[in-house]
């Protein structure tokens, strides 16, 4: 390894050994919250407990989401298990309402159990580390102090280096390297573990899992549904106002004509004229109330060549990279398509973006979409309709998206669909 490379492992061992240290502030208030509402839960007959443990169980909860974030950024994703609560009545009724559903969400007394055992096992994962490293550094100071140390009444160990000479103090400086490269190479490695040891309660349950299932297909049936009607709505509202119209007036115009084609035979050709120019008007009108519903590009060439095609015809520089070996579902190929379509829109009108790069890739199963602009970031779910547009279509298949959109820039667009390989792609002739 390079010393760059070294520096870069000693670097990054040193943070996470004190991003471990700083576990502990959250651990302790657990257990603070712990405490307080094993206290307050027998005081509930007394009224007192029902206004407090919400409150702790809502913060109990907070602390868990905030472990849950950290895990994710350490590669463990955590769902969150807790059941949706419901409306709940005005005043005391309500509130003993509200402790009734958080009591009896099984998520609740999983979260308690992890507070307590993260203050144990937590800290000890937490800790280790930076103990190995501060034991490293006590280690190479033997040289210097053990004469100190052993004239203080100490027994002169340092672990399992009999400290009584100058030569067993360089010893134990030894002992004390390979305790700090243990620490900074174990440090990184903590994390990950306690991340891995938060999901074992954190998590949600296999029955919370089916749970949490169920509500989201119902959400995401009912999304569809929705969306569904509105599109039904929107072409029935660009049938009548375009093409009908134009159908109607042709039809009106012809009969005029007819009628005309004896007494005035030009103006009759006028109106012929003036219907064949509405006749491919009216075509226009339908082809591009098709090519909205479904591109032409898409159904012909698929996902790849039909983002191409809108990268081609976008003001700004978009670079499109496609990985799709093969077909993917109409549906699916669909979905990607209006997503990425919109994006890409957000990108042109809002972002201030010059270049814009697309990432397609199929692996494992799954469809990834990355979309990167280099406008001024800042992007938001809760800014707009557009993003969540998105995420309703993607979660009609299951699908997610993530936003990552920094003040500033840039701002990278992340979509996920699980999907597989309906067809091996033909190469053309």
């Amino acid at each position: 390894m390079s010393a760059s490379g070294v520096a870069r492992r000693i670097r990054v061992g040193w943070v996470d050994a004190w991003r471990g240290l700083w576990l502990v502030a959250p651990m302790t208030v657990g257990l603070v919250l712990f405490v307080l509402t094993v206290v307050f839960l027998p005081l509930m007959v007394l009224g007192i407990g029902v206004l407090l443990v919400p409150v702790f169980v809502a913060a109990t909860r907070a602390l868990a989401d905030t472990a849950r974030r950290r895990a994710e950024k350490n590669g463990v994703p955590i769902a969150r298990p807790y059941r949706p609560e419901p409306k709940y009545a005005r005043g005391i009724v309500g509130q003993v309402q509200r402790c009734r559903a958080l009591l009896g969400d099984p998520a609740t007394w999983r979260d308690l159990v992890w507070l307590l055992a993260e203050f144990v096992i937590g800290m000890v994962l937490g800790i280790l580390a930076l103990g190995f490293i501060a034991e490293g550094v006590f280690g190479l100071l033997q040289p210097w102090l053990w004469k100190t140390i052993t004239d203080a009444g100490d027994s002169g160990w340092y672990t399992f280096v009999k400290v009584d000479s100058d030569s067993r103090a360089w010893l134990a400086a030894l002992v004390g390297v390979a305790y700090i490269v243990i620490g900074f190479w174990i440090a990184p490695k903590m994390l990950q573990v306690h991340a891995k040891w938060s999901h074992t309660l954190l998590a949600p349950t296999r029955k919370a899992e089916m749970e949490l299932r169920v509500r989201h297909l119902t959400e995401t049936r009912t999304d569809a549904v929705d969306a569904s009607a509105a599109e039904l709505r929107r072409i029935e509202r660009d049938l009548h106002d375009g093409a009908q119209a134009r159908l109607v007036a042709m039809g009106m115009n012809l009969g005029a004509a007819e009628q005309l084609m004896d007494s005035n035979p030009d103006a009759a050709r006028a109106l012929l004229s003036e219907t064949r120019e509405a006749s491919a008007k009216a075509l226009n009108e339908l082809r591009d109330l098709v090519r909205g519903i479904h591109p032409p590009v898409l159904a012909d060439r698929g996902l790849g060549d039909a983002v191409r095609t809108i990268a081609l015809e976008n003001p700004l520089e978009v670079e499109v990279t496609v990985a799709i070996p093969g077909r993917l579902e109409a549906p699916v190929e669909s979905a990607a398509y209006f997503a990425v379509t919109e994006v890409l829109t957000n990108a042109t009108k809002h972002a201030g973006a010059s270049h814009v790069w697309i990432d397609l890739r199929h692996r494992a199963g799954r469809l990834r979409i990355e979309v990167v602009d280099d406008g001024r970031g800042g992007a938001d779910f809760a800014k707009g309709t557009g993003l969540r547009g998105i995420e309703r279509r993607l979660g009609t298949f299951d699908g997610t998206i993530a936003l990552d959109s920094p003040k500033g820039g840039p701002t990278t667009v992340t979509m996920e669909l699980p999907c597989e390989l309906s067809s091996p792609k033909i190469s053309p002739s």
